[in-house]
């Protein structure tokens, strides 16, 4: 799931020290937006989905609302009780791989409901027979090139988008 407010990781001690310090408050990009819950909250819903979990299920937790982490930055430099001509933002850039947004299986198409309003389960699509096998013998190879290694994830995970 998103990310856990407070949590070990999380973006908001990072930007609380940055502004102790007098900043700058870095941001990777003005666009980049997440999802975010509290501690007890993502708690709260993981003990509900493994109560529920009948074994290899995959549960998919409401996140509710992105947040846009500039906003979030602002508005942790303003309750801090200064302002951004104070205490500066700075873009450092997306991280090879970064998304500007987290993409969730919220929607009824790829997710079936549960009793808990919060919580539904990812239906995943159907492994070809010969999937497993086909992986293995790729893997058996051995070290490729890059461009293969890219080619090859490509086929075996259709969502991969090799980058550069």
């Amino acid at each position: 799931f998103g990310n856990v407010l407070g949590s070990t990781g999380s973006v908001i001690p990072k930007f609380q020290a940055q502004i102790a310090h007098g900043g700058p408050v870095t941001v990777t990009h003005p666009e980049i937006n997440r999802y975010f819950m509290s501690i007890p909250e993502a708690a709260q819903l993981v003990l509900q989905a493994a109560a529920m979990g009948q074994g290899g299920e995959i549960f998919v937790l409401d996140m509710g609302a992105p947040v846009k982490i500039v906003d979030l930055a602002r508005n942790m430099i303003r309750l801090s009780g200064f302002t951004e001509d104070e205490i500066h933002i700075e873009f450092t850039g997306l991280r090879p791989g970064e998304k500007l947004y987290e993409e969730l299986l919220a929607d009824a198409e790829e997710t079936l409901p549960t009793p808990h309003e919060k919580l539904r389960i990812a239906r995943s699509r159907a492994v070809p027979e010969a999937f497993y096998e086909g992986v293995l013998a790729w893997l058996a190879r051995g070290p490729q090139e890059d461009v293969d290694v890219r080619a090859g994830l490509k086929q075996w995970v259709p969502e991969y988008e090799p980058r550069g």
